[in-house]
């Protein structure tokens, strides 16, 4: 990304929760070298990350919170003076919370419903959740938990009088993530055999860049109750496995619990009150009572409407990754 500084961030205090994960990480350090933030907060409960990313991130400007979301009290004293939060804070792993579903509402639902309260009660000026393709007509509990802190960030701002804006982001799989299918191969390149659930599944990827990219778009743009979703390319997993292991035999074993054969980033429902950008689409919140005329007279009053019967999904997709632009991208990744 560009190094000119962002101006939204300027003298502001920025607390991220799950500020150890990967896209956290990655965001954080953007932060830094991208914009003149007064105060950079990293609220996660894992010692151990935090104690290795301060031993790597040397800036005067950070601050280490241990915390879960799961605990308001902890949150809210953690917002204080805060004016950007971004929530990354999630169980993700989608075989793990189908066995563990009580432990996935607790802190994808419940957290994030704390994150809510919390910040209404410091008044932070803005809120993001970043969310998931798995979100959008969920099957498994992890997607559905998504979904209902979707629902719950846009019901957000219901409560706050316009004090305090929540929206959210929603894309695809992050190419290099930690723990990713793609950071899994590259630790392992040479592997005589690759597991695939099923020849025909694609997904869309996005790169740490453009999920920078769109985080930044949502919080210099938001009003509140947005749902943001980049325009990203589509690729099977049989021509990802190529690329990074193409000496690697590749074994059919059918799709795991809780998996689709392809994903969906807007429904045919939420087209219906969604507009398009140059690179985004964005979801309109239909429950608020808004100045529509008014709401789309900034950065959406060159947005389109779209078709009554548009929706976009991986398998649909009109943007494909070839092979050359993902050995690109894996090129980049540090493992």
């Amino acid at each position: 990304m560009s190094q000119q500084m962002i101006e939204v961030f300027n003298q502001k205090t920025i607390l991220v929760t799950g500020g150890t994960g990967s896209f956290g990480q990655n965001f954080i350090k953007f932060l830094l070298n991208n914009s003149e933030a007064k105060k950079i907060i990293v609220f996660s409960r894992d010692e151990s990350k935090q104690f290795e990313m301060q031993k790597e991130i040397n800036d005067s400007r950070m601050r280490f919170f241990i915390g879960d979301v799961r605990d308001l009290e902890r949150l809210k004293r953690a917002f204080y003076n805060v004016d950007i939060v971004v929530h990354a804070a999630a169980l993700k792993h989608v075989p793990a919370l189908e066995y563990n579903p009580f432990e996935a509402v607790k802190t994808n639902i419940l957290g994030t419903q704390n994150v809510i309260n919390a910040a209404l009660d410091a008044k932070v000026e803005k809120v993001l959740l970043i969310s998931t393709d798995k979100a959008a007509h969920p099957i498994n509990l992890y997607g559905s938990t998504k979904l209902c802190a979707e629902k719950l960030f846009v019901s957000g701002n219901s409560y706050s009088s316009g004090e305090t804006k929540f929206s959210c982001v929603r894309y695809g799989n992050v190419i290099g993530s930690r723990g990713s299918v793609v950071h899994t191969l590259l630790k392992n390149k040479n592997i005589d055999t690759v597991y695939v659930t099923d020849i025909e599944m694609t997904r869309f990827w996005i790169d740490f860049d453009q999920a920078l990219q769109l985080v930044t778009f949502a919080i210099e743009n938001m009003q509140g109750g947005e749902i943001f979703i980049p325009k990203i390319p589509s690729m099977r997993l049989i021509d990802l496995f190529d690329t990074i292991s193409p000496n690697s035999e590749k074994k059919i074993i059918g799709i795991r619990p809780g998996e689709k054969l392809h994903e969906t980033l807007l429904t045919k429902d939420e087209a219906r009150h969604s507009v398009e950008l140059d690179k985004y689409f964005v979801i309109l919140p239909e429950q608020l009572d808004l100045d529509r005329e008014n709401y789309l007279s900034g950065i959406l009053k060159t947005a389109k409407k779209l078709d009554k019967d548009f929706y976009h999904s991986s398998d649909n997709n009109k943007d494909w990754m070839s092979k050359d632009t993902l050995i690109g991208i894996i090129n980049k990744i540090k493992l």
